[in-house]
This record gives structure tokens, sequence and C-alpha cells, in this order.
């Protein structure tokens, strides 16, 4: 009878519903932390007033642009521990492990000051109205404050995921999502015992939230023992190991420059849109907060995969790696296609709880919608491909893919089709940028180079290591890097 597999262990049972039970938790907390900013506009909507909402939304920008530039580093980091504790390598793991956290610490701790001492001229180049830059400087101060808890929790919540476990990062992110929704009201009213204080309490109830989450999740951490603690000598490792740090930054920047290349053409195809009058953004920018759902599963989705390649990378069971993406390309085709399909049979009924019954945008958001919502499938199915090579260290390839379909295509075919088919030429380029991702991320998975490369050095294969307390089991690598797989 074949041995049970261990929590954490992404390396052996069936790929498809290992692969399922890990993305779900993965899917649960990305709709806990989209459900938490659109509960927390209502509330701030609500209580304050539009200029409060506009506020918290220039705010809001600054820290994605800013959560933007540190989530390489946490991927890099999270790859780097996946292939350690699929190659039974514990110590490297800890490495890994203690020399990311402490870099990562240290810059968001760097952006939170500067970003302090300089929020008036980060809101001004923004082009904060008048109206609401007091309120977006009290807001932003304490969204600065609260970086480097924010930081820290995600991660070490990717770090868990990378050894195997995306079920504790679950339940600490709804523990953040709960509180700082049931606190976002009592402090900006000062309900209760509670003082009120504004826009500055929305702000401080996500502060809140975040640092009880991190201090509760080590806590308990420490209590389990897991094994990627660090305590005693192993305190240590907390002092960054040079040539680790280079693989962390030089890894972990061209993953985070995808989320700015995506954000600058997010906002470019915005602009563009806004010359075309209010109604026809007001339509787009309803369209575009749908398709932050649609694409839920296909992130989820894509960080399972990344985490579980990357552990059988580091095991050397690159018999699997084919059939983890194809398990993932078929998730991600069920999945994401179930939402387009909604969307495009109740796209009337979910347009109208955004605007009025008798608007004129809800025609033509419902029109975007047929027009553009259908790709976001092909481009569900390019995050898989993206994360199966990524968990070998290719991180050029994607980023250069990229600019090339999302920057050049995309925003060029609104741009410069405009004179041919007007308005129409913003909603078909979303299908024009992710049919050109998809051809391209299809031709390096099949031809690249991406199965020779590594991030961790390779182990000896003789011998058995101990046991890791991670619940890889013991077990010979019986494919070389670079067979190729389908």
């Amino acid at each position: 009878m074949p041995a049970r597999r261990r929590t954490g262990d992404l390396t052996s049972g069936p790929i498809p519903r290992t692969l399922l039970l890990f993305a779900l938790p993965v899917l649960g907390s990305n709709v806990l932390q989209s459900l938490n900013g659109s509960i927390n506009a209502v509330w701030v909507g609500r209580f304050l007033g539009e200029a409060a909402l506009t506020a918290t939304s220039n705010a809001n920008l600054v820290l994605f642009l800013i959560l933007g530039t540190v989530f390489g580093i946490g991927m890099a980091a999270t790859i780097l521990v996946a292939q350690s504790v699929g190659a039974r390598d514990l110590p490297e793991a800890r490495r890994i492990v203690g020399t990311s956290a402490t870099f990562f610490f240290l810059v968001s701790v760097v952006f939170a000051v500067c970003g302090w001492i300089w929020v008036d001229g980060i809101l001004n180049t923004l082009g904060t109205p008048a109206d609401a830059l007091q309120l977006a400087r009290s807001y932003l101060r304490i969204i600065f404050v609260a970086v480097p808890m924010m930081n820290l929790l995600s991660f070490v919540m990717t770090v868990l995921r990378g050894a195997g476990d995306s079920r504790t990062p679950f339940i600490f992110m709804a523990l953040a999502v709960v509180l700082d929704i049931v606190l976002n009201p009592l402090l900006i009213r000062g309900i209760g015992p509670f003082p009120e204080l504004g826009i500055a309490g929305s702000a401080t109830a996500t502060l809140i939230g975040q640092t009880v989450s991190v201090i509760a999740i080590l806590v308990v951490l420490y209590a389990r023992k897991h094994p990627l603690r660090l305590a005693g000598a192993n305190l240590a490792l907390l002092r960054p190991a040079p040539a680790l740090l280079r693989i962390v930054v030089f890894k972990g920047v061209p993953m985070g420059l995808q989320m700015i290349v995506i954000s600058a053409a997010a906002l470019t195809v915005m602009g563009i849109v806004n010359s075309y009058g209010s109604q026809v953004a007001a339509a787009y920018g309803i369209a575009a907060q749908l398709w932050t759902y649609i694409q839920m599963p296909a992130l989820a989705i894509g960080a399972a995969v990344s985490s579980m390649a990357a552990q059988n990378v580091g095991a050397k069971r690159w018999d699997r790696i084919g059939r983890i993406a194809a398990s993932g390309v078929g998730f991600n085709l069920v999945l994401t296609g179930a939402l387009v399909a909604l969307l495009w049979v109740f796209d009337r009924p979910i347009l109208s709880l955004f605007l009025s019954s008798d608007s004129t945008a809800i025609d033509i958001a419902a029109h975007i919608n047929k027009a553009a919502s259908w790709s976001f499938i092909l481009f569900g199915i390019t995050i898989v491909l993206f994360a199966t090579v990524r968990a070998t260290g290719a991180v050029m390839p994607p980023l250069i893919i990229l600019v090339i379909s999302v920057l050049v295509v995309r925003t060029g075919f609104a741009y410069f089709m405009r004179g041919v088919i007007g308005e129409e030429a913003l909603w078909w380029s979303f299908p024009a940028g992710s049919i050109t991702s998809l051809m391209l991320a299809a031709a390096y998975y099949r031809f690249g180079r991406w199965r020779t490369m590594h991030m961790i050095e390779d182990r000896p294969a003789a011998g058995e290591p101990p046991d890791t307390g991670l619940g890889v089991p013991r077990q010979r690598a019986n494919m070389a890097p670079g067979t190729p797989n389908g």
C-alpha cells in the first residue's frame, strides 16, 4: 500500500486533485482581498462622501505600485523555498527565508519612511483633486505606517505556499480582512468606545488588521515548531547572504516589473477611454471591475502551479512538470470559462448593481464585455504557462512577452486603430493582446530553454537525505533537468 502523502508535499500524488486543493485557498484569499477593498469603499463613500472615496482611490493606486515593486522579491523567495523543499534541503530553505525576510522588511521600511516624508509630492504627481488632497494625505500617511506589516504578512504567506501550505495563509488573510471590515465603520464614525477618526480611521483599521494577523501567524508557526521558523542558532540566518540576495533580487525584479507593465498598460488605455466622455469611462470602469473577478481563478491557479512546479523542479520530478501545466490550463478553461459564460448570460442584471437600469452606460458596458471578456480565458492560459516556466528561474522571457503583448500590441492597437474602427479599437485591443501573449508564451513553453535553467544548485542524487519534517517523502530524482515534457 503506497505511503500517504503528507501535508506540504507537492511532488507526489494525483496532480489534478493536489493542484485544485492547493489553489482553492489561494483563490479564497484573492476573493477576500477584493471584497475587503469593495466593502471599505462602501464605508468610506457612505460615511464621508465622494471626496473621501477619491482620496482612497488615489492612495490605493500608490499602495498598489509599492506592493507591485516588492511583489517580485516575494515570488522569487517563494520559488527558491519551493525548490529547496522539493529537493529536501531544509537548511537551504531556512537560509532563503532568513535572507529574504530581512531584505523584504528593510525595503518595506524604506518605502514607508520615504512615503511618509514625500506624501504631498506623490499626491501632487498623481494630480489628486484639491478637495481630496487633505483627505488623501491623512489616509496615505497611516497606510505608509502599515506597509511594513502588510508586506511582512504577504511575505510569510507566500513562503508558506512555497512550502506547500496554502490553508494557513487563507486563515490569517481572513482574520486581517474581517478585522479591517469590522473596524472601518467603528473608527470612521467613532462608534462605542472607539475614537472618531474620519478617513484616518479607515487606514487605521487596515493597519490594525494587518498587524494583528502577522503577529498571530508568526505566533502560530512558532508554537507549531514549523520547520522553516528561525530560532536559536538559526536566527543568524537573518543576516543576508550576499550571493543568495543577488539571486532573489535579480530574479525578483523582472517578476515585479510584470505588474508594473500591466499597470502602465491599464493606465494608458484608461487615458484613451476618458477621451470618449464620462458615460464610456463609467461603462469601462464597471467592466474592468468585473474583469478583476474573472481573472481570479487564473491567478490562483497560476500561484498554485508555480509552487507545485518549483517543488517538482527541486525534486527533479521533470516527468510531472508537463502534467502540472496541463492540469492548470484545464482548470483555467473550466473556471474562467464558467465565469465568462455567466457574465455573458447575466451581464445586464450584474451591471445594474452598479448603474441605474435606464443608464446608457449599461448598453456600452454590456457591449464591452461581449467584445473583450472572453479574451481573459486566453490570458489565463498565458498565466499558467508563465507560472510553469518561472518555477525554474526563467523570469525574463515572461517579462519580454508581456511588454510586447500588453504594452506594444494592446496599447498600440487601442491607439492606432481608433482611426479605423473608432472606440471599438479599445475593446478589441484586449483580445489582440491576449492572443499575442498566448502565442508567444506557448512558443516559449514548447521551444524555449527554460527546462535547463536553475535557481539553486543541483544536489547529489545519491543517498537519502533525512526527513525535513515538511512531509516530502524520501525519493530518488527520476529524471534529469532538461528532459522534455509535454
